[in-house]
């Protein structure tokens, strides 16, 4: 007999003695004898010896018992792992959201111009997107741990820089460097999540990622908020303070594993079951290790010296479905118009006729808050609907919503106060600004804003002039251009908004939009992209669909102010509840439901053709 056989049948019958031991003294107590005591010894033997003729054949029972009598406890340091990961997705939001405050300041104290403006919010957005397509190659070649640590040391230099910029074009370098270390995150902590949680809470624990990025939006705007408040140097503040939560991940990693699957990949099979071990506790790792090992030797024998991997993933029908579908569904998060809510929030309520800055600063963060408090919500619902019926559930309520944004605007517009003054230009200048008749024309017109007094509610001698071009706060001539006398003379001057009563509609609009969003759409395309490619796949999966993120969010969020412009503020939010509407269409008809489903179960759900993916979730 072999040692392991040995092992095997003392383990089996030292378990089975103690449990059936103790259950049958119980039912024995009081009433049975001598003769009932040995009927159990004999039992015990009888199992015991059957216990000895399997284990000696290959030891199935020892893998039986374990599962049998053993609890499915998971260990807490799965959800300590998944934490300290997911302050990457903490600092994403919060390097993506605190621009939008810190602008505001910046913009007088440096004096930037729109252009500087837009590239400071842009050159973020821009490097991250190079930073997921890059990232795939390092997940690949030095696993995911490093990769984190790295964008740990990003974020922490650029909020360095940041916080000590003496000019724009520092202010620009850190930007992207800290652009660099979000790209990084956004695409390595879904997937290190995914590798090391169970099955069974892989959903929920990936879907924290998205927790935190919406924490940190909501943070961020709360930060923008309280420092705002300060004479000189706010901005530096708001900036710098993302390197607190970097250094505490950087050190935290420092002490984590890497992923076991990886490792399994790269040959480090002894370290990949303690790993493995120390993530399950005291459930059972066999079959999860055979499972991952034997995926990954008959993708080594499919792949072959096929080429480059994404070539590989184009060539093979399931991996292109799994892809189409997961930088599908990144698409279509972008172009529902989430960070044109997140980004320019509190631009959107001041357009809608929100007049004080701070006013508009702070609703901002209200609308922040209802995102990560519905985020919660997503994670409990992630693993009780399923993924398919969660964001199916959550692209309607969307589309619904933004009809609703739209909708206001239309109504806003309707009522638009009508210009009831022509000054003449002392400049005599031919000015754009004179020809509208209509508070809605003139404030789409970013040369344009509207001075005028209040009647009661009623806007009265109204006038369209031109701004100021050192700053928007007030009309480069006549009535509003001196900014303390037109307020003592009871004067007010709007640009980029009209008044209006209907203001409260896209409030309303706004949380509506992220009370469905934000459960479904917010998270969905991060959990299913760490899940539905294979192992040799998932890295350069998951950096083609980040890409994927990243260069729509650059693309929506550089182009709704000029969509605003030409489509009208209704018109853009039409567009946006349109390209839900195809989401809807698209999730319909091609997302399967992996639901409870091991990692190396997933593929076979693409091996049917896209438009009957869908059908495969039993929606």
């Amino acid at each position: 007999m072999s040692r392991k056989a040995s092992d095997s049948v003392e383990y089996t019958l030292r378990s089975l003695s103690n449990l059936m031991g103790e259950k049958r003294r119980r039912q024995a107590d009081g009433s049975a004898g001598s003769g009932a005591a040995a009927g159990e010894r004999s039992l015990v033997t009888a199992e015991s010896c059957s216990s000895l003729n399997s284990a000696v054949s290959g030891g199935d029972l020892e893998r039986a018992a374990r599962r049998q009598f053993q609890q499915d406890e998971t260990p807490g340091f799965v959800y300590v792992v998944s934490v300290f990961s997911a302050l990457g997705g903490f600092l994403f939001g919060y390097d993506t959201g605190v621009v939008s405050g810190a602008l505001l300041l910046l913009k007088r104290e440096l004096n930037l111009d729109a252009l500087w403006q837009e590239l400071l919010v842009s050159s973020t957005v821009g490097a991250a997107a190079l930073a997921a397509l890059a990232g795939g190659v390092l997940n690949g070649l030095c696993g995911r741990r490093p990769c984190i640590l790295l964008a740990s040391c990003l974020f922490t230099a650029g909020a360095a820089v940041l916080a000590a910029a003496r000019d724009k074009e520092t202010l620009l370098g850190g930007r992207v460097v800290v652009g660099l270390g979000v790209g990084v995150a956004s695409m390595t902590v879904p997937v290190y999540i995914a590798e090391v949680a169970p099955p069974h809470l892989r959903g929920r624990l990936v879907t924290i990622n998205t927790l935190f990025i919406t924490g940190g939006q909501f943070f961020a705007s709360v930060i923008d908020g309280a420092f705002s408040y300060l004479a000189k140097d706010g901005w530096r503040y708001m900036l710098g303070l993302s390197a607190v939560p970097a250094v505490i991940q950087f050190f935290g990693f420092l002490f984590l594993p890497e992923s076991p699957r990886w490792l399994i990949q790269k040959g480090q099979t002894q370290r990949a079951r303690r790993i493995l071990s120390q993530m399950r506790g005291n459930q059972a790792i066999d079959e999860e290790y055979d499972s991952i090992k034997n995926s990954i030797e008959e993708e080594e024998k499919e792949v072959g010296a096929a080429g480059p991997v994404i070539c590989r993933m184009l060539t093979y029908p399931p991996t292109r479905r799994a892809l189409i579908v997961g930088c599908g569904l990144q698409m279509f998060q972008q172009l529902s118009g989430i960070n044109t809510v997140m980004y320019y929030s509190a631009t959107i309520l001041q357009m809608s006729g929100v007049e004080d800055d701070r006013l508009a600063i702070w609703l901002a963060a209200l609308t922040a808050f209802i995102n990560f408090i519905f985020t919660l919500v997503g994670v409990w619902l992630v693993e009780r609907m399923g993924r398919r019926k969660l964001t199916l559930g959550s692209l309607t309520g969307t589309a619904v919503a933004l009809l609703i944004l739209a909708l206001g605007f239309l109504l806003s517009a309707q009522v638009s106060p009508r210009i009831t003054l022509n000054p003449s230009d002392p400049s005599h200048q031919n000015s754009t600004c004179t020809k509208y008749s209509y508070c809605n024309g003139c404030i789409l017109d970013p040369d344009c804003g509207i001075c005028y007094r209040l009647n009661k509610s009623s806007v009265v001698e109204s006038s369209c002039v031109p701004v100021d071009k050192d700053s928007t706060t007030k009309a480069a001539w006549g009535r509003c251009s001196n900014e303390t006398a037109f307020k003592k003379e009871g004067l007010f001057w709007a640009y980029n908004f009209c008044p209006t009563p209907y203001s409260w509609t896209a409030l309303l609009g706004l949380v509506l939009y992220l009370v469905f969003f934000a459960p479904g759409m917010g998270p969905m395309p991060w959990t299913l992209n760490s899940e539905i490619y294979p192992l040799w796949a998932r890295s350069t999966g998951n950096a083609c669909s980040s890409g994927v993120n990243w260069v729509f969010n650059v693309l929506v969020s550089l182009t709704f102010l000029h969509i605003a412009e030409y489509l009208t503020y209704y018109g853009a939010f039409f567009l946006y509840a349109g390209f839900a509407a195809l989401g809807l269409v698209f999730v319909y008809g091609c997302l399967p439901e992996t639901k409870g489903k091991k990692l190396e179960e997933i593929e076979s759900l693409f091996e049917n053709r896209l438009c009957r993916c869908g059908s495969a979730g039993g929606f």
